[in-house]
């Protein structure tokens, strides 16, 4: 049995926090968001970890985060940059700075991965529980199964929002514990009625339900979502990007598309923990509270490793 991998995206430009947020100290000893996560996914049984970054952090992240957790995993690093798995005719549009999404972040990794793997975003925290059930459903995922077999954390919509902001959330449609359909919203926000997104900028807000389950991007693959992403990446390019110059490819989208054409099943594993991220700067004080709490408690030690 393949043992599964933990795949961390942080290529992200950090825009709308202003630095280089995966390696902002939030712990009592300088430890960051990722620490979290990787001590609780070793602490389910992961054992390898994949740093995606883009080529210029590697140096600052590699002495973050990355040396600290070579210690307890086997560690690897893919990069992410705008001239990978590029069709031959195409151009980058001049004015196209950041990456192509999380889609094309995943197929920069194809290279070290060659089994069951998990994702997850570098600057959201996720809870113990919800490493434990993702790595108890890869370990028992048949690679060769067609439709493919996938599954995903769910979070209530509600106890994933921030005050300071919008966010992108991948609302999801479910039933008996399968994902029926998902989409990414890149703008939802809090309002005084509840949570709401907008596809127009926030000139039209729809309302949502404050315990709809969505995705945070901690998803369960095989490798057989690396071939999807190769052959629509192109697709992407020629339909979508000439749009919408600043278009990127979401994997909950690109999930939502396998689903309707029957080539995957998504099993729903709702945690029982709450999500805290470091979208914007202001996040970061109640980042700091809810880790120092959850030390306190006893979840954590006083110092990780």
């Amino acid at each position: 049995m393949t043992e599964p991998t933990l795949v961390v995206l942080a290529a992200g430009l950090s825009s709308r926090y202003g630095s280089l947020k995966q390696i902002d100290p939030i712990g009592r000893h300088g430890e960051i968001i990722i620490d979290y996560s990787i001590y609780d996914a070793a602490r389910a049984g992961f054992k390898r970890v994949v740093f995606l970054i883009a080529p210029w952090m590697h140096e600052e992240f590699e002495e973050a985060i990355g040396r600290r957790v070579s210690r307890h995993l086997d560690t690897a690093y893919a990069f992410q940059s705008n001239e990978m798995f590029l069709p031959e005719s195409f151009t980058i549009p001049p004015e196209r700075r950041k990456p192509w999404g999380t889609a094309h972040a995943l197929l920069c990794c194809r290279e070290v991965l060659d089994g069951p793997f998990a994702m997850i975003n570098a600057d959201d925290y996720y809870g113990p529980s919800a490493f434990r059930k993702i790595y108890d459903a890869l370990r028992g995922t048949d690679c060769s199964a067609r439709p493919m077999e996938f599954c995903m954390a769910g979070y209530r919509l509600g106890n994933t929002l921030t005050d300071s902001g919008k966010v992108a959330r991948g609302i999801c449609v479910s039933s008996n514990g399968m994902l029926d359909s998902i989409v990414e919203r890149t703008y939802v926000v809090r309002t005084s009625s509840g949570p709401a997104y907008s596809t127009d900028g926030g000139k039209t807000l729809v309302p949502v339900p404050a315990d709809s389950v969505v995705s945070m991007n901690f998803w369960g693959f095989t490798p057989g979502i690396l071939t999807e992403i190769e052959r629509r990446f192109p697709v992407f390019l020629r339909e979508k990007l000439p749009l919408n110059p600043q278009d990127e490819m979401y994997v909950p989208n690109l999930v939502g598309e396998l689903l309707a054409e029957g080539l995957c099943t998504v099993r729903v594993l709702e945690s029982e923990d709450v999500w805290h991220g470091m979208t914007y700067r202001e996040d970061k004080p109640d980042v700091v509270r809810a880790i120092g709490e959850l030390t306190d408690s006893g979840l954590y030690p006083e110092k990780l490793w």
